[in-house]
């Protein structure tokens, strides 16, 4: 197309061939595609012609619930942390050693190993300013990666808008093993793809979906067509391309869901990861992936559902990282892991922890300068609610992740700069 992207002289195959789908952003809106129904997601209306062309792959965690960071990264010697809790505290003595100081949970041993390796990063007090202790208020504060609650789209998702090519590539941004966008990936000018299993991703309704699709097809003229031929070209191509995959994939590593949790996690991980893995490994171009482990929100009887959920989270990620790096691609990818918010650090009556702020994030993989970063909970100043300060803000961990791993420019997402955690390594 030698034109700019107007209204009229658009063919079905010009769309194919430079449109993109599931997002238009407000320069798309503005040039009249307003109208395009939201069940076809709205195509847009011409393809980024720069971007990134690296090969780094970021895999992004969420533990979902608010995981408690002091029996994730545990004090080992500290008495302040047996006075605040009394019966969690208990984990301290089985905890495995990253040095004299502290150690990691004892269901952690995977990563654990991976530590000893050099591949493992561990930013201790990440939080935000003015936290919130609200499950929603706090999850869209780290989606956005804006304090001030302002911003609409997802910091991976304007990543992705702003630096990938995903005309044709629907798979650059995926979300494993759910049903619905992450907001960390939400933007509407970014093609995503979600797939919860790629086995049953397909058109719900089989013939009968195809030929409604021709009837509104063939009943819509000019370039509203071409908007619903390249929405549902595209969709069919993802599912192909699953197809595909998932033909030339045969995992290296042994996954396993059959996980007995006390307090069931909604999710199942490592089914998610393996997904991960063989987008990874088979060459789809995916770039960024999301995943999703809940049970965090740990009230009461915390000890064992915690443990459980560790140890799930563990052999998860253990097989994962076996896996890629059997194929020799993990010296390309970084996981990272986020949670809302820790939790207080005086154990309630209940045996369980209420919501904090400050927590530690954790990332993994063979392009990870290993150790401890940031700086760890001063349990003796606690701030009137009983929680610890934050002293790394969350933003530097991003900002890390997107400059120095993925290539990005984080200037593209962040209005300023934050000081530098080198958990990464530089080539």
């Amino acid at each position: 197309m030698n034109q700019g992207p107007g209204v009229s002289g658009i063919s079905r195959r010009d769309f194919l061939r430079a449109g993109m789908v599931f997002g238009a952003g407000a320069a798309g809106l503005a040039a009249g595609y307003a109208a395009v129904p939201d069940v076809f997601a709205r195509a847009v209306y011409t393809a980024k012609q720069d971007g990134v062309v690296n090969d780094r792959v970021l895999v992004m965690i969420q533990l979902a619930g608010g995981n408690d960071g002091l029996q994730t990264v545990i004090p080992l010697a500290n008495s302040r942390y047996r006075d605040l809790r009394p019966q969690l505290s208990k984990a301290a003595d089985t905890a495995l050693p990253l040095n004299e100081q502290w150690g990691l949970s004892a269901s952690l041993g995977g990563l654990h190993k991976l530590y000893g390796e050099g591949k493992v990063a561990i930013v201790q007090g990440v939080g935000y300013p003015q936290p919130s202790q609200s499950h929603f208020d706090s999850i869209r504060v780290w989606e956005t990666a804006d304090p001030t609650r302002r911003e609409q789209d997802g910091w991976l998702g304007q990543t992705i808008a702003k630096n990938y090519d995903t005309a044709g590539h629907p798979l650059i941004g995926c979300a494993c093993g759910t049903t619905s966008v992450p907001g960390a990936l939400r933007d509407l000018e970014a093609t995503l793809t979600v797939v919860q299993d790629q086995k049953t991703f397909k058109f719900q309704g089989g013939e009968d979906v195809d030929r409604s699709v021709g009837a509104l097809y063939t009943g819509t003229p000019g370039i509203y067509g071409a908007l619903f031929d390249t929405a549902v070209a595209t969709a069919r191509d993802t599912v192909a391309q699953l197809k595909t995959s998932a033909e030339r994939y045969v995992p290296k590593a042994k996954y396993s869901d059959d996980s007995r949790l006390v307090y069931s996690s909604k999710n199942q991980l490592a089914a998610a990861l393996q997904l991960a893995a063989e987008l990874i490994v088979t060459g789809t171009g995916v770039k960024v992936l999301h995943v999703t482990l809940g049970g965090f929100d740990t009230h009461y009887a915390q000890q064992n559902r915690h443990e459980q959920l560790l140890a799930y989270f563990d052999q998860a990620i253990s097989a994962f990282y076996e896996d890629i790096a059997a194929y020799g691609m993990s010296d390309r990818v970084v996981v990272a892991t986020w949670s809302e918010f820790g939790r207080r650090a005086t154990e309630n009556a209940s045996a369980g922890t209420d919501h904090g702020t400050a927590a530690p994030v954790i990332l993994f993989g063979d392009p990870v300068t290993g150790g401890l970063y940031g700086q760890a909970p001063d349990l003796a100043k606690l701030d009137p609610r009983g929680n610890v300060g934050y002293e790394v803000d969350f933003r530097s961990v991003y900002q890390e992740i997107l400059g120095s791993h993925l290539g990005v420019d984080e200037r593209e997402i962040f209005s300023e700069s934050f000081e530098r955690v080198p958990f990464i390594k530089r080539a």
